[in-house]
């Protein structure tokens, strides 16, 4: 038995055709059931649906054999116990350090005894800032994001963006990319050991779902 992390949302809305494209579905809808285990229609696979945030560390520590999950993530948490097999190209977006519009903060931060920067990443912010030599004072916050420079809780924000227009519209504006973010097929190490023929098949399939999708 197979069991593989799914969260749900737009990873899950972008990885199901992937399955469904080798014949593998799920036997209710992972979106409207309450069911944290989905059986598919293949017996040796199940689906865990749990919150994007644990997918990784389900899979690191073998409650589930592998998963999809987000680079972000794995660049926060790391990546121990998994290997990170392929890259879907599904749930794009950029990981990105913004600022008020009418402010400069990161161009002065030189001037400034200790950056002030609201984000659910600390780790990458703190290495990223770090490497370039400025001192920073991280505050996490779990959600809109946006509003931390508006009210003077922070001077920047590292946050994830898509289209961008939500940070526009509330005057922050982009200084710099960190990284380019999609989500990643993971799997835990122990079970590549020990159930190396059956998840060498799933990656395969997935491989070819991959170069499908881009026809």
């Amino acid at each position: 038995m197979l069991t593989i992390a799914l969260s749900k949302g737009r990873i899950l809305d972008d990885t199901l055709p992937l399955f469904e494209r080798f014949g593998v579905f799920p036997m209710e809808n992972p979106s409207k059931s309450r069911r944290l285990i989905i059986e598919s229609n293949k017996p040796d696979i199940r689906f865990l649906i749990i919150r994007a945030s644990d997918v990784a560390t389900y899979v690191q520590f073998g409650a589930a054999d592998a998963g999809v999950v987000g680079k972000d993530l794995l660049l926060e948490h790391g990546g121990d116990g998994m290997y990170e097999t392929l890259d879907l190209n599904i749930a794009r977006c950029r990981m990105v350090v913004a600022e008020p519009e009418t402010a400069s903060a990161t161009s002065q931060a030189a001037s400034v005894a200790r950056l002030r920067i609201a984000t659910k990443y600390p780790n990458i912010t703190q290495k990223h800032f770090a490497a370039k030599g400025i001192q920073t004072e991280i505050i996490k916050l779990y959600g809109s994001m946006e509003l931390a420079p508006l009210v003077g809780l922070a001077d920047s924000i590292v946050d994830l963006v898509d289209t961008g227009n939500t940070m526009s519209a509330n005057g922050l504006k982009e200084v710099e990319t960190i990284a380019d973010i999609s989500s990643r097929f993971v799997v835990n190490r122990a079970s590549m050991k020990l159930k190396r023929q059956a998840l060498s098949i799933v990656i395969d399939r997935m491989r070819e779902s991959l170069k499908g999708s881009e026809h």
